[in-house]
């Protein structure tokens, strides 16, 4: 597993040819940035904004899984997404 590889899953997962429902989206975004930030680093925000508080709670439940691991969850659900979605 390499940086090349999830660089590739990133890219892929935008050429999806249906767009993934809501849940797969946030479980993308969460593990994403998992790997690419690491934990949570900003507070939730405020009640008015929903969307970003989903985001930002499907991040939170990744806290403490490392950055690698974030990756190669990421780069699987990639590839499940694109054998469901096609690319």
């Amino acid at each position: 597993m390499s940086q090349a590889e999830f660089d590739k899953a990133a890219e892929e997962v935008k050429q999806l040819k249906a767009k993934p429902a809501d849940d797969e989206m946030l479980e993308i975004y969460s593990l994403f940035k998992q790997a690419t930030v690491g934990d949570v680093n900003t507070a939730r925000p405020g009640m008015l904004d929903f969307t970003g508080k989903v985001k930002w709670d499907a991040w939170e439940k990744k806290k403490g899984m490392s950055k690698e691991d974030a990756m190669k969850a990421y780069i699987a659900k990639v590839e499940e997404l694109k054998a469901k979605y096609g690319i």
